[in-house]
């Protein structure tokens, strides 16, 4: 197997929505602007800490188009497929194009780290969201027919079809990629989080600056 064959092999697949129609549910907590600014960050942070080299982003609209084009993602143009008929579609194109494990993840985690290792080959990996109801990230083979169902209780569904393409299910829990950012809560929950990692982080500084 050459060398670029071996780097081809896992792609990231990033959905997103119109950044001006984005986090409705956030209203009672930001402005109309806001809640825009936020999407346009939230989906900035995929890219921040995964690159864009092999990321594409499914989407159908022409600002988030431009974006993803000007940071150096691929744009997979998905016009009227809804959520999960854009992730579907999209594995379905990085199989035709030789990847072997699309790693699909929301554009709506502000703890995420990098998902360049999330997952294993030849089976299907979720991980689900704080209440164990939805699918935040989800690593599958390319080719195995695998169909995305996404929206409430969609976890228990993704577990479901990866057994009925016969495939092994790994369950990742991890708070950076179960903290989603939907509702007025998770948005309270997640910067309490960056504030804690904050402070750890300078408290660690400090001690080693004392140290040294």
């Amino acid at each position: 197997m050459s060398i670029r064959r071996l780097a081809r092999m896992r792609a990231i697949l990033v959905p997103v929505k119109s950044f001006r129609d984005a986090k409705h549910r956030l209203s009672p907590a930001l402005a109309h602007p806001e809640r825009e600014q936020l999407a346009r960050r939230l989906a900035q942070t995929v890219i921040d800490v995964n690159g864009s080299a092999d990321l594409f982003v499914a989407c159908d609209d022409g600002s988030v188009a431009d974006w993803a084009s000007s940071e150096g993602a691929f744009v997979l143009w998905t016009p009227g497929l809804g959520l999960s008929g854009a992730v579907t579609a999209g594995v379905a194109h990085l199989a035709a194009a030789g990847f072997d494990l699309a790693v699909v993840t929301h554009a709506d985690l502000p703890l995420m780290t990098s998902l360049r290792a999330f997952g294993t080959e030849g089976a299907v990996t979720l991980a689900p969201d704080r209440t164990l109801d939805g699918t935040n990230v989800a690593a599958v083979p390319t080719d195995a027919g695998f169909v995305f169902s996404y929206g409430p209780r969609s976890f228990v569904r993704h577990r479901a079809e990866a057994e009925r393409c016969g495939l092994a299910v790994h369950v990742i829990y991890d708070t950076r990629l179960a903290s989603d950012v939907d509702v007025p809560e998770d948005l309270q929950y997640a910067t309490a989080q960056l504030d804690a990692a904050r402070v750890a982080a300078t408290g660690a500084a400090v001690t080693a600056a004392i140290g040294s």
